[in-house]
């Protein structure tokens, strides 16, 4: 395994070889193989380990195994310790974010400060496998289907050629002693269901489902670089930039280099309007809108920017701070089903609870947007346009402007805050990790 993980390091370039770089280290069985891997290649490199204090006495366990691991390698040793419940109240995260959003930007400051080309993570080919399940029952596009890269920023990721079952028979070789987080057996996160249930079968039905898997991501990821390079000529050709800060984007009739039909097929044209859109902040819901609308002036809002339909093009122009406001805090709280001391049939206005796996975090507050659509509670099947929940209820046009919406990382609408949940989030029999959302 030496000899691959060199190669791989050599010949895909992932961080200089001769300069010392940062090593992330958990103390579990992965970080420990890739510090041993690194230290055996003759690389030079320093350790960080969080503390984030989430689990009492196995953190302070965990901290004393890796400061006791860089002493052994004669290697500098970081440290930082978080409040990492405090951080996710504070941010209406959940705790897997706000930990991930901590240890990325301090890494970040680490590399900054102390002169680091690159922090290096102990993620494999497992990790990347879960990461595609997790994203393709999330619906999302190429960008989460590709997986986990090996280099992003200065983020790299060495095993990613390795499986779990790779690093663990190297450990035993060399009778590397690691910690174990006894969260990684629970079967109440949705990583772990694929990563103990659902990887086991794909490999019962078809041994070589891990070297199938792992090509399927490449070419995802090569697919990704090619549509990106391929969109890049239309987006200079139909969205120009001004000076004030307004772009325009074209909504006319246009073809595309070679024989790529734009002009004539709708899905298409909506697919290329939302990448043209994308990067101001708006989502499908608001693409679907802004072509079915045929109203010169009609006005559509982002989360940062609005867009005015104008003699054929949006005029895309920031968010002006008249238009923003401060929106309230969101707390967030995990309890197990079986044990929630919560009644959701008699929750305040300003509460709601949802079956935690539905949803994908962090969540957010924003307003309504032309073309929101959500399925009320109680609506089994099909949606509703957001525009006509407020019709049926009578709404006025403040109302309207002042109603926020809970939304998740990828904008589905989860609430109407104070007013009515969406249907697929909702508490059933088969819930195992509930969620209270408190807006304050």
């Amino acid at each position: 395994m030496l000899q691959r993980f060199i190669s791989n390091v050599t010949q895909q370039h992932l961080f200089p070889t001769g300069q010392q770089v940062l090593l992330a280290v958990s103390g579990g069985v992965d970080s420990v193989v890739l510090a041993h891997l690194m230290h055996s290649a003759g690389y030079p490199f320093a350790v960080a380990h969080c503390n984030f204090n989430l689990r009492p006495g196995d953190c302070d366990r965990d901290e004393a195994f890796v400061r006791r691991l860089a002493r052994r390698y004669r290697v500098p040793f970081y440290l930082a310790r978080f409040d990492t419940l405090a951080h996710a109240r504070s941010y209406g995260q959940s705790i897997e974010e706000a930990a991930r959003q901590l240890r990325y930007d301090w890494f970040d400051t680490l590399c900054r400060e102390q002169g680091y080309p690159a922090v290096l993570t102990a993620h494999h080919r497992d990790d990347a496998a879960e990461t595609f399940f997790i994203n393709l029952l999330r619906g999302t596009g190429l960008s989460g289907l590709h997986g986990i890269l090996s280099v992003q920023g200065h983020v790299v990721r060495p095993l990613l050629p390795f499986g779990r079952d790779d690093i663990e028979a190297y450990a035993r070789s060399h009778r590397l002693r690691h910690v174990e987080d006894v969260t990684n057996a629970s079967l109440l996160y949705r990583r772990n269901q694929i990563r103990h249930q659902v990887l086991p079968l794909l490999r019962q039905l078809q041994p070589s489902a891990d070297t199938a898997l792992a090509t399927t991501i490449a070419h995802l990821q090569a697919v990704e670089q090619l549509y990106s390079a391929l969109l890049e000529p239309l987006r200079r050709q139909l969205v120009t930039a001004g000076s004030d800060g307004t772009y325009r984007v074209s909504l006319l009739p246009f073809s595309a280099p070679g024989s790529i039909p734009l002009a004539d097929n709708a899905t298409l044209r909506r697919q290329l309007l939302f990448e043209l859109l994308r990067p101001f902040g708006f989502n499908a819901a608001s693409v679907d809108a802004v072509l079915a609308s045929t109203q010169p002036g009609r006005r559509f809002l982002s989360a940062t920017h609005q867009a005015v339909l104008d003699r054929g093009q949006l005029l895309v122009s920031p968010i002006s701070g008249a238009d923003s406001e401060t929106l309230p805090d969101i707390v967030l709280q995990l309890f197990d089903a079986q044990t929630c001391p919560v009644d959701y049939r008699h929750l305040p206005p300003n509460q709601a609870l949802f079956d935690a796996d539905t949803l994908r975090q962090p969540l957010s507050l924003r307003h309504w947007r032309a073309g929101d659509r959500f399925q009320p509670l109680g609506m089994g099947k099909g949606s509703q346009l957001v525009s006509d929940f407020f019709t049926d209820h009578k709404y006025s046009l403040p109302e309207k402007q002042r109603q926020l919406l809970m939304v998740d990382a990828d904008d589905r609408i989860l609430w109407i805050v104070g007013r009515r949940t969406a249907h697929p989030f909702r508490v059933t029999s088969s819930s195992n990790i509930l969620l209270l959302v408190t807006i304050c």
